[in-house]
C-alpha cells in the first residue's frame, strides 16, 4: 500500500515554487503548509531493508521525520515517533504508516525531558518488544541577525531541543540497543558552513556532529553504528515557523538546483545508514545539498 497522492513526489512536484507564508508557533505544522511537503518519491520501491525491525524517531510527525518513518514503513519496519504538541500531523503520519502496512506508535512529549526520554524507550519495546534504530531528529531554530539580538532563553531552549535531546533520548535507548543496531543523528549543512541568520541553532548543529563522532567511537565494539545526515535547505514545517514569508517565498533559491529539497530527497539516506547496507560506515555524515 502508499500514502495519499498529495504527498507523494514526482519531478513536476520537486520544482514547486514556494508561495509566501508564515507560520506564529515553533516547530510549525505540516498541515499548514502549501504546497505540503514530498513525503515519499512515486518510484521508491522497498526492499525489506528494515524487515522485524523497530526504529523509533523523534520529530517523527512532519518534515524529514516524517518522510524517514513513511520510508521505514515501506522497508518493512515497525515505527515509533516522538512529537511535541503537533496532533494533527501526528495522526496523519499515523495514516500514512498504517496505509503501508505498518504498526505505529504516537508517543507526545518533551526529548528535553529525560523521564520522558526513558518512557518513551520503554513503551516502545513494550510494544514492540525491541529497539533497532534510534533517529534522533526533532529540532527548532530561530533566526537573528546579531548575537547579540539572541536572548538567554532562546540559547536554552535550542539547545536543550538539539543537543540535550539527542543526548537524553540516545542515553535512554542505548541499554536496549544490540549488534547491528544504528544510531541515525540528523545534522545540518549549518554545523559545517555555519549560518549567520541561525547562530544558536548552527551551534547546535555542530555539537551534534561531535556527539555523533564522539558516539561513534564510544559503541562501536558493541557493534552498533552512529552516523548522521547533514541535509541543506529542506521544505519542512520548520521554514514557515522560522523566517518571515518574504524570506520563504525565496527559500532554497540560492542553491545550484534553484529550490529546496524535498524530504524525500533526503529519507533515503536515513534508510542506508539504518540498513546493514551501511554495516561499514560509522562516525560519518552524508552530505544531501
Amino acid at each position: 500500500m502508499s500514502t495519499s497522492s498529495e504527498h507523494v513526489g514526482n519531478a513536476k512536484a520537486l520544482t514547486k515554487k514556494m508561495p509566501r507564508q508564515k507560520q506564529a508557533v515553533q516547530p510549525g505544522k505540516e498541515a499548514a503548509m502549501h504546497p505540503q511537503p514530498v513525503v515519499i518519491h512515486e518510484r521508491y520501491l522497498g526492499s525489506s531493508k528494515l524487515r522485524g525491525k523497530t526504529a523509533l524517531i523523534s520529530g517523527g510527525d512532519s518534515g524529514i521525520g516524517r518522510s524517514v518513518a513513511v520510508h521505514f514503513a515501506r522497508e518493512g519496519a515497525n515505527v515509533a515517533i516522538i512529537y511535541l504538541e503537533e496532533q494533527q500531523d501526528a495522526r496523519d503520519t499515523l495514516a500514512m504508516l498504517e496505509a503501508e502496512g505498518a504498526e505505529c506508535l504516537l508517543l507526545q512529549g518533551d526529548v528535553g525531558d529525560a523521564g520522558f526520554c526513558e518512557a518513551a524507550v520503554r513503551q516502545t519495546i513494550e510494544r514492540f518488544g525491541a529497539l533497532d534504530v534510534l533517529v534522533n531528529n526533532a529540532a527548532e531554530q530561530h533566526t537573528a541577525n546579531q548575537l547579540t539580538d539572541i536572548e538567554l532563553e532562546q540559547i536554552q531552549a535550542t539547545f536543550r531541543t538539539n543537543v540535550f535531546g539527542y543526548m537524553l533520548l540516545t542515553k535512554a535507548a542505548l541499554p536496549h540497543l544490540q549488534t547491528g543496531s544504528a544510531i541515525v543523528n540528523t545534522g545540518s549543512i549549518t554545523g559545517f558552513r555555519g549560518s549567520k541568520h541561525l547562530l544558536d541553532y548552527a551551534a547546535t548543529k555542530g555539537a551534534i556532529q561531535a556527539f555523533t563522532y564522539s558516539l561513534a567511537q564510544q559503541v562501536v565494539d558493541k557493534g552498533i553504528r552512529v552516523n548522521g545526515v547533514a541535509p541543506g535547505p529542506v521544505w519542512t514545517p520548520l521554514i514557515p515557523a522560522s523566517f518571515s514569508a518574504k524570506e520563504v517565498a525565496e527559500f532554497g533559491k540560492n542553491t545550484p538546483m534553484k529550490r529546496p529539497a524535498q524530504p524525500c530527497e533526503i529519507a533515503p539516506a536515513f534508510v542506508f545508514l539504518a540498513s546493514e547496507d551501511a554495516s561499514y560506515m560509522t562516525g560519518q555524515f552524508i552530505h544531501i545539498n
